[in-house]
This record gives C-alpha cells, structure tokens and sequence, in this order.
C-alpha cells in the first residue's frame, strides 16, 4: 500500500509549569511556538494525590471560559465537572470532558470525591481547540465521553489500540460534535506494534507521548513528553512502539483567524477580549455554586 508519510517540522520537549501550586508538563506553548492552528495549549497532569482531602480544597474551582473548547483526556483517576449550564458529571480512566465554551460558562475541575479522600494516582491531559468566529458566541454545551462509549479500531498487528474521540479514522466515527473539523485520538502503543496514521492532509497534527518512546516514519525516535509537530506535506504517519507508551494525536483544519486570548478567554480581537472581561464580571456568564454534599 502506497503511503506518503508527513515530514517532521519540529519536536519540542515539555516545560514545567505551575498552574495554581500544580506543576504541569507544557508542551504548547512553546518558546516560539504560540499555537498549531487550531490547537492552542496543551497542558499534562500526572501526579499521586495524597489523600485525607475534602474535594473542595483540590483540583480547580469554578472560573470562566469564551471562545474556545477546552478538553481533558483522563488517563488515571476521576474528574468531577460543574459548570454554571447545569451540567455535572464525573469521567473515570479512559474517557473525556469536551466542553465547547461559546458565549460563555464556569465550570470546575475537581479530583472525584473518592480520589481526594482516598488519595492515588491522578493523570489527565487537558488541551484547548480554539473556535471559529462564527461559533464564539454560540451557547456553551458539554459533552462527557466514557471509555466505554469512545470507539476503538486495532492494528493488524494486535499491538496498537486507538480510542477515536473526535473525528472519522479508518471508518469509524468519534461521538464529539465539534466546531471545526479534527481528528483526536487516544493511543496504546505495546513495545513492537507498528501501525501507519492516516490524517487528513489539510489538518495540522501534534503527536505527544504521556511516557514510553515511539519510533516515527521509522526513521526518527521520539521519548516520553516530546511534542512532535508534522508539516503539511503526506497522507499520515508511521508510529513504532519502541516500549510499551501512552499517547495522543492531534489534529485539524487550520482555523486562519486572528487570536487574542487573555487567561480563560479566546477571541479575534482585543475589544472581543475587554467584552468577555466585563461579562464576567457582571455576571452573563453565569455562576457555580458548588455542592459538596
């Protein structure tokens, strides 16, 4: 089978990061890297929560969003979500929190009960899918994803295992309803499996790998929080697991809009930003009351 693989445009390892006293792998932004039009952050949470916690002293409480979708990928542990629309639920292992923020919400982000009050290890991924123009000020919507429910396909060689979260790959469809169109997939590699990645070649795509290391376009390796970023210039990617790794790959159609983003908002324009601030502060957005009961 003919396949024409992406060239490497760039590899940019994780940073430290402290969000709020929780230090986090960063690997967007990067020095010189602002954004991988449309994906805009891309923050990594691994760590083992110590127990003997009241839910509402961990995790984060409620803050507000425009303009843009932030996803969480949970890879161990539970999250708790609120938000000022309603919506409450908790994702375990395997699943996904996609929340497209539109005109505006708050939510919270919160270790499950459980998990604050037993302690263990908590890992998630949490990137930001900037959103166009046209869908900034549509109403907010949250959409939970169970692992149970994200569409799975194979390698022919049994070893590599592709939960499909949004996107059609290899003929199946992930569930997520999105504002531009993406592909985002949830990878686990065996040492040995070797798979080719087809991706649209009009999308920009980031591979990023939790932990293990990967051989790429069997020329190139890869270890564990290196973002890998791939120019626009084939049909896909050959991914080898060098050891037993965890990853995920982004991609989707270049937006091509101007951003201006301050803190939790994402809009074209410094006014559209200087709105979002004030609505929050006289309160359009809506508010969170959390029950902790």
């Amino acid at each position: 089978m003919s396949f024409t693989q992406r060239s490497i445009k760039g590899v940019y390892p994780s940073v430290k990061v402290n969000m709020g006293g929780v230090v986090l792998d960063q690997p967007l932004p990067y020095r010189g890297l602002d954004m991988v039009d449309p994906f805009l952050l891309i923050h990594h949470w691994n760590d083992v929560l110590p127990g003997g916690q009241h839910q509402s002293k961990v995790g984060v409480g409620p803050h507000p969003h425009r303009g843009f979708t932030p996803v969480s990928f949970i890879f161990k542990g539970g999250v708790h979500h609120r938000d000022s629309k309603g919506h409450e639920s908790i994702i375990y292992d395997g699943g996904t929190q996609w929340m497209n923020s539109g005109y505006g919400i708050v939510h919270s982000e919160r270790p499950a009960k459980e998990f604050a009050q037993a302690g263990g290890p908590f890992e998630l991924i949490q990137f930001w899918v900037n959103a166009p123009a046209k869908h900034k000020f549509d109403p907010a919507n949250y959409q939970p994803l169970s692992a149970e429910d994200t569409p799975m396909v194979s390698s022919v060689d049994g070893k590599i295992n592709i939960g499909i979260v949004a996107g059609n790959f290899l003929g199946k469809e992930g569930p997520i309803d999105t504002h531009s169109p993406l592909l985002t997939l949830r990878l686990d590699i065996a040492k040995g499996g070797n798979m080719q990645i087809p991706i649209p070649e009009d999308y920009n795509v980031v591979l990023y790998p939790l932990d293990g290391s990967l051989r790429i376009n069997g020329e190139r390796d890869l270890k564990a929080k290196d973002m890998t970023v791939f120019a626009k210039d084939g049909e896909g990617i050959t991914i080898e697991g060098l050891t037993p790794t965890r990853a995920i790959l982004l991609a989707g159609k270049p937006i091509e809009e101007p951003v201006v983003s301050y803190g939790p908002f994402v809009m074209n324009s410094q006014k559209e930003v200087m709105e979002a601030i004030k609505d929050y502060q006289d309160g359009k957005l809506g508010t969170l009351e959390e029950d902790f009961g």
